[in-house]
């Protein structure tokens, strides 16, 4: 998809979405033969519900058939990115404060580029991680936000 179409789909997401007051997480258009699929993702603190879905779609599908910024027919999927989504931004981080994460650095830190540990703080440009090191002894590294790859959140289980 064009660049700025793309980007006229997440301006006019990023609209329904706070005056429903959830997050956008992601909007994507997949081209498959004569039909595309318009995937997008939304999000709250607790979860959001298969009602707030199929309202957003509704709210979402009307400005996108006012604006029309996708040419020919497609379909749109409204889902919950699950818990398994990957954190991208500093919000997303600090929504997880206290929560276990992995963590996947471009960079190793310490001789390492792989981090499972409990999201203690986050700072303007780093992460901070407490670790569970041999011997039961809980570390804490800091990581910058530039040289994560990959994060997402783990399921604990107690």
């Amino acid at each position: 998809m064009a660049g700025h179409v793309e980007q006229k789909i997440r301006e006019i997401a990023g609209q329904v979405a706070e005056e429903l007051g959830v997050d956008l997480v992601e909007a994507h258009f997949y081209g498959q033969g004569r039909r595309g699929i318009l995937r997008v993702a939304i999000d709250r603190e607790g979860g959001v519900t298969l009602d707030d879905c199929e309202l957003f779609s509704r709210r979402l599908e009307g400005l996108l058939d006012v604006e029309d910024p996708l040419a020919g027919p497609y379909t749109m999927e409204v889902s919950s990115p699950g818990i398994d989504r990957p954190l991208k931004s500093p919000d997303d981080f600090r929504k997880k404060i206290g929560k276990v994460l992995r963590i996947v650095t471009r960079e190793k830190i310490d001789d390492e580029s792989f981090f499972v540990g409990r999201l203690l703080e986050v700072r303007d440009a780093s992460v901070i991680l407490s670790l569970r090191r041999k011997k039961n002894v809980d570390v804490e590294i800091e990581i910058p936000f530039d040289r994560i790859s990959r994060a997402q959140m783990e399921i604990e289980v107690k």
